[in-house]
């Protein structure tokens, strides 16, 4: 091959000055064909052309061996467990004794791998037309336990706008959940929203085939006013704007771990960032995504006057130990609502139980299993009749009292003055009564009026703004009963 400067000499003789190729070739003392071949620009010295040689040591059989290796992992499907290409490698020179080296291998199964890059069509969409939903998974430490969160993701398909909410699971009080704070962060409703294919959303059906939506779903979509259309299966593309959500949260929001208290302060932060990203400008955009976000705003679906609940609701009777079961928990209930019927109702954070449309408990919502919550003051009306069952009642050593309340309730010398101190706390709230045990204490004066006197004196500033029980009414003991049992009447 001719250098870069001959092929220049060569072209301006022939072109430029009109010389023969004889002559040129005189002139240069190089061959007429190579003349020939570059005076008319045909061909140039500086193109780069690819050689395609013909692979010696890929026999037939060893392609065969190799294609046999990869349709066996197709089948298997064990993802920890497919042949690399040195697996492949090393049994070719086991079975079939190859001569090769370990690169021709390499290279040739990476052909084999290689699939074509499959295109997209590139979408706009116009404002307030879409939102696409996914779930996300990642890892948070929560009162520095090491957590797996369940975040639920939203997008606006105009502005880029995203929602982003974590909930310790994905079932459907989470999805409605999530759905609702969507709307209300975003000040309104799309026209439509993309899914996967969901079994929260989807009870029938697939993509453009989906024949029956989840009731609770079809509900949450009536009262929007909005519809929802799904992805075929495993099409991420579809929905392309929220599946980056996922991946950018994770890496932006959630990068170094989080270390919070609390879903509520783990929501808060991601709040948080969610509203700082409308100063991004994406790349390729002219404005920002907040910009977008004022212009998309105006064109959503108005919300509806009344918020849907988020809850999931059945119909229980309380137990003779005041509780009521829920999945595989026990909540506590006042000790009035034992043996009747109430309503229960289950968000994702609290169950809350009502009774005639009246709230009469909640508690935060348990994840673990045969778990109890009690509160306290539930059982303090029943432990005022039954005073001497306060040293083991369960209600009582769930509320976790301090060391320096037995010790001081063991010196009063009455139940019943136990049950009257419990009554303290509850009303004044603990602290409080602890002051007072304590300035009690200091004079000698173990006794409950000792307490209640430096209480009701306004001592201790620590008195909730609201007592957590209402004042409890002993109503006097019927023994008409006991004198007929005496008499030889009828059995109580």
């Amino acid at each position: 091959m001719i250098k870069v400067d001959q092929y220049q000499l060569i072209r301006r003789l022939y072109a430029v000055e009109g010389l023969s190729q004889r002559e040129i070739a005189r002139r240069l003392g190089i061959s007429r064909n190579t003349v020939k071949k570059y005076c008319k620009g045909e061909y140039t010295p500086f193109a780069k052309t690819s050689r395609n040689r013909q692979r010696q040591v890929i026999t037939p059989e060893v392609e065969e061996f190799i294609k046999k290796c990869l349709k066996e992992d197709e089948e298997e499907q064990v993802a920890k467990q497919k042949h690399t290409a040195k697996r492949i490698y090393d049994r070719l020179v086991e079975e079939l004794g190859f001569t090769g080296g370990e690169s021709t291998i390499r290279h040739y199964v990476k052909e084999l791998k290689d699939k074509p890059a499959e295109a997209f069509v590139p979408l706009i969409f116009d404002p307030g037309e879409a939102i696409q939903v996914d779930w996300g998974e990642a890892i948070v430490y929560i009162k520095g336990k090491k957590t797996k969160v369940h975040v639920f993701c939203g997008r606006l398909c105009f502005s880029a706008m995203p929602f982003v909410m974590a909930f310790p699971h994905e079932r459907q009080e989470a999805f409605t959940e999530g759905h609702i704070e969507m709307f209300e962060f975003f000040g309104g409703v799309s026209w439509r929203l993309i899914y996967d294919n969901t079994r929260t959303a989807v009870k029938d059906g697939w993509g453009k085939c989906v024949g029956e939506l989840n009731e609770n779903f079809h509900q949450l979509m009536v009262h929007y006013a909005t519809k929802a259309e799904f992805c075929n299966p495993k099409r991420a593309n579809e929905k392309g704007l929220v599946e980056g959500l996922v991946c950018w949260f994770r890496r932006n929001i959630l990068v170094p771990i989080p270390r919070v208290d609390s879903y509520e302060e783990l929501n808060k932060l991601l709040l948080e960032r969610c509203l700082a990203y409308q100063a991004h400008t994406i790349r390729g955009r002219s404005k920002t995504v907040g910009e977008y976000f004022a212009i998309e705003r105006d064109k959503l679906i108005p919300l509806p006057l009344r918020r849907m609940e988020p809850i999931k609701q059945t119909v229980v009777r309380c137990n003779t130990f005041s509780t009521v079961r829920f999945e595989t928990n026990r909540y506590s209930v006042p000790v009035e609502y034992a043996g009747k019927e109430v309503t229960l109702k289950a968000s994702v954070f609290e169950v809350s139980i009502w009774y005639r449309g009246q709230r009469i408990a909640s508690h935060p919502r348990l994840y673990e299993r045969d778990c109890v919550q009690y509160k306290l003051d539930h059982y303090l009306p029943l432990l005022e009749k039954k005073p001497r069952a306060v040293w083991n009642a369960q209600p009582v050593r769930a509320a976790g009292l301090p060391a320096a309340f037995w010790d001081f309730a063991k010196k009063l010398g009455s139940d019943y003055g136990v049950v009257k101190l419990l009554k303290l706390t509850a009303e004044y709230g603990i602290p409080a009564v602890l002051s007072a045990m304590e300035a009690a204490a200091s004079v000698g004066s173990y006794a409950y009026e000792a307490v209640r006197t430096r209480l009701e004196l306004g001592q201790y500033d620590s008195k909730p703004d609201k007592p957590i029980t209402d004042p409890v009414q002993i109503k006097q003991v019927d023994l008409s009963a006991y004198d007929s049992i005496l008499a030889g009447g009828e059995s109580a």
